[in-house]
């Protein structure tokens, strides 16, 4: 009993780790930061990225209802194109 309860253990663990390994950016990829991600969003060069630039994005393609979710909270003032700033996250302020 002592040997399955400890194989199960040890698989438990395994997958731990391996889910947090899937987490990780993949090796040799740096994350970008918001500006080059902007840069590369806006394929025509016109200082914002549309709907259909953004949900064009790998990353959109994956889960389109969540990209549109996304893109919906990111356009603050609903003009249905986001700027560098809205692309931006606002650092949190402690209180």
């Amino acid at each position: 009993m002592k040997s399955i309860t400890a194989i199960l253990a040890i698989l438990a663990l395994a997958a731990t780790v391996n889910a947090a390994d899937e987490k990780k950016p993949e090796a040799g990829k740096k994350k970008m930061n918001p500006e080059e991600m902007f840069k590369k969003l806006d394929k025509d060069g016109n200082g914002s990225v549309s709907k259909e630039e953004y949900m064009a994005s790998p990353n959109a393609k994956k889960d389109e209802a969540k990209a549109g979710e996304r893109f919906g909270k990111m356009d603050k003032d609903s003009n249905g194109s986001l700027s560098l700033e809205e692309m931006t996250p606002k650092k949190k302020k402690d209180a």
